[in-house]
Formats: structure tokens, C-alpha cells, sequence
């Protein structure tokens, strides 16, 4: 009678590794991108390319609404998930908030430099006669702003964490667009009342993207102030303080603005502005696009259900994710908020966009066209039940005449 075999032992699980770990560091060319056009125009100038070298300056725009649609468009979906058994490892690398903190340095020189091209007379080195021109000036503001609005995503990582570092750096990442209320109301008031009526940022079904700029602006502002005027009230203080994070996180912005415009002069300002309107705007259409029409019910008890994947629109297309820290696998975010970007992963059970976020920021400028492509997405991810979307209060009663609904 023979022996049994002794049972061969189980050979490891292959080691996970994550592809995208040094493409992270891609997320610099946004702050890097006015280095990257005054190079470009140099160059252009030198090689007697004055007529297409001022089209640089435009960089920031370009890069925004044309490459990084047709870089999603060619390279498509990420597929990868970090598992399980990785998660802790991944989760404490220190590599990866690195790759975050490199922003802000670059984003305050890039700043800096545009400041000084804003108001120099003489640019004779760049091969450009005197300054720059009006034009030449408003795209180097938006791409600026360009910065500034994904400045605003670093921000955003970091403000979520509980390292107190972290969090002041992103009030300074802040500052640039004069958002610092956003690290507020992004923590305590979307995250608690995200895809519900109540929340500002949560757009609603049929209503138009400029029509949920003003409403978001203004709400998310004005919901800051009540946050952090309730949380001193706790401590038997008066909100005007500068423990309101509200108003030293302006008083920064303040201060930046300030020195800027003390080393520069005040020329500067005009631009300033247009550069931090421009970037939280482009915040602003990411919020639109990333809980539209999306409702979370009432239980039983009259309070909302548990935010689930369900509840944030998605995209894995591996560009715009290297470029905005994973900000587009939203339903993990939502659901794990310390979790850091490196960790998220795409969620089952999560309704997906039909392109990153830089193609849909395009479509979120034209409602006609956002509504064609997106109304559908929304009835189909609720079986055709439009009683279970978040409708625009004042279209309420004509969407669900529309639908069929008296």
C-alpha cells in the first residue's frame, strides 16, 4: 500500500504592483505648464515663429479641453484595482503624498512667474517686442487659472486627511484662487449631504450647468460660514476669529494677493482675479458633473439612506485619473474620504460616465447637448423611475409631466 503524497505547498500569489506609480508624477505638468510655454515661446520666437509662439500662453486651456480628451479618448479605461492584501502597504508609501506636496511648490513659482509676465515692459529675452500683449496676458491668466482649478484637486487630497500638515498645506494650495471656504464645506457639508437637495454641490436632474454654477458658489459660501460659525459657537467663540477657518484660509489668499501685488504691482490683480475665477469655475464643473441627477432616499425614519457607490458618477479613464489624483473613482471616496487616492478603486455597482472628466467638462458647457447624453444615463441607473432623481425644485412638476408623472 503506498503513501500518500505529502501535498505539494501552495506556490505565492503573484506581487501586485501598480502600474501608474510613476506616472503619478505627471500630475506636475499642470503647475509646471507656464514654464513649459515660456520655454515654448522662446523657442518659437527664435526659430521665427512669431506669428504661432503667442499661442502658448494658452497652454493651461489646451491641455484642459484637447489633449487630455483625446489622450482619455486613445489610451481609455485604467482596469486596475489595488487588492486587499496591498492596501496598507500602498496606503502608508510615502512616495505617493510626495508626488502631492511637489505641487505646491511649482504652483506658487509658476505663480510668481506669471505675475512678473503680467507686468513686464520688457521682454525682449523671450524674443517678444516690449510686454506681452492683452491676449497674449488673458490666456497666460487662464492657464494660470487651469493650474489653479486642479490646484484645487491637490487640495482637496490633502484637506481630507487627518495630518495637520497636510491640512494647512491645503489651504495654501487654496489660496492661489482665493477657494480656502472649499476645505470647509468640501469636508463637513458635501461629503454629509452629497446627492441630497439640501447639498449646493450636488447638481440636479435638468438643471443646466450655468444655472448650477451661481447656486453652488454661493451655497457652498454661505454653508462654510454656518459650519464653522456653529463649531465656534461650541467653543463659546465668535466667528470673527481667526481660529474661522474660513477667514484665515482667506487671509492667506489675502496675504499671497497682497505680496504679489506689493512685488509686482498692482497690475497684477486684474488677472489674478480672472485666473481664480476661472479655476474654481473649473472645480465647480467637475461638482456638477460628479453627483448629476443622482438622489439619495429617505429611509423609514425620514432621514437619507447611506451614501453608496451608487450615489457618485464615475469614470476610470487612466489619464484624467493620473492628472486629478484619482478624483474620478468618486464612489470609493465617498464612501472611504481619509482613504488616499493612491487606494481608491473603481466601485461595483457605481454608474459610469461615458468619458473622463475633461471631455465632460466640455459637454457641461453646452446644456442641450449635456442633457442628450447624460438624462438617459440617469433615468436607465434608476430602472426609468423618475421620482427617484433629484430634480431641479422649480422643474419638478414639468420633468414629471415630461416623464409621465402627474
Amino acid at each position: 500500500m503506498t503513501s500518500p503524497r505529502a501535498a505539494e505547498p501552495s506556490s505565492p500569489p503573484p506581487q501586485w504592483r501598480d502600474r501608474k506609480r510613476y506616472l503619478w508624477l505627471l500630475g506636475l505638468v499642470a503647475p509646471t505648464a507656464s514654464l513649459v510655454a515660456v520655454g515654448a515661446v522662446w523657442l518659437f520666437n527664435r526659430i521665427g515663429l512669431q506669428a504661432v509662439s503667442p499661442v502658448w500662453w494658452w497652454l493651461g486651456p489646451l491641455l484642459v479641453y484637447v489633449l487630455l480628451p483625446v489622450l482619455d479618448r486613445f489610451f481609455g479605461p485604467d482596469g486596475q484595482n489595488p487588492p486587499d492584501e496591498v492596501m496598507e502597504q500602498l496606503e502608508n508609501d510615502r512616495y505617493y503624498r510626495y508626488c502631492v506636496y511637489a505641487y505646491i511648490p511649482f504652483q506658487l513659482m509658476s505663480l510668481a512667474l506669471a505675475c512678473y509676465l503680467w507686468t513686464a515692459d520688457d521682454l525682449s529675452w523671450l524674443g517678444v517686442d516690449g510686454g506681452l500683449g492683452l491676449v497674449s496676458k488673458v490666456g497666460l491668466a487662464l492657464s494660470i487659472g487651469a493650474m489653479g482649478g486642479i490646484g484645487i484637486n491637490a487640495a482637496h487630497e490633502l484637506g481630507h486627511k487627518k495630518d495637520q500638515l497636510e491640512r494647512w498645506l491645503s489651504k495654501i494650495t487654496l489660496a492661489q484662487t482665493f477657494y480656502g471656504h472649499f476645505y470647509i464645506e468640501h469636508n463637513r457639508g458635501h461629503h454629509v449631504r452629497v446627492a441630497t437637495p439640501e447639498d449646493p454641490a450636488s447638481a440636479r436632474f435638468a438643471e443646466s450647468f450655468w444655472a448650477f454654477l451661481p447656486r453652488s458658489v454661493w451655497g457652498s459660501l454661505r454653508s462654510s460660514w454656518a459650519l464653522e460659525k456653529a463649531r465656534l459657537r461650541r467653543m463659546d467663540k465668535r466667528p470673527w476669529t481667526i481660529h474661522n477657518d474660513v477667514l484665515n484660509a482667506w487671509l492667506m489668499s489675502a496675504v499671497l494677493w497682497g505680496g504679489l501685488a506689493a512685488v509686482f504691482g498692482a497690475g497684477v490683480l486684474p488677472y489674478l482675479v480672472i485666473q481664480a475665477v476661472y479655476g474654481f469655475s473649473l472645480l465647480e464643473t467637475v461638482n456638477y458633473l460628479e453627483h448629476y441627477g443622482l438622489l439619495r432616499q429617505r429611509t423609514q425614519s425620514g432621514r437619507y439612506e447611506r451614501c453608496t457607490p451608487e450615489h457618485s458618477w464615475n469614470s476610470d479613464h487612466i489619464v484624467t485619473n493620473i492628472f486629478l489624483y484619482h478624483l474620478q473613482r468618486h464612489s470609493d471616496h465617498h464612501a472611504n474620504p481619509t482613504r488616499r487616492y493612491q487606494t481608491l478603486r473603481s466601485m461595483a455597482g457605481a454608474p459610469n460616465l461615458p468619458s473622463g472628466y475633461a471631455s465632460m467638462i466640455t459637454l457641461a458647457y453646452i446644456p442641450p447637448l449635456w442633457r442628450r447624453v447624460m438624462d438617459r444615463r440617469v433615468l436607465a441607473h434608476y430602472d426609468g423611475d423618475i421620482t427617484r432623481v433629484n430634480i431641479q425644485p422649480a422643474q419638478r412638476d414639468r420633468v414629471l409631466a415630461e416623464y409621465g408623472v402627474r
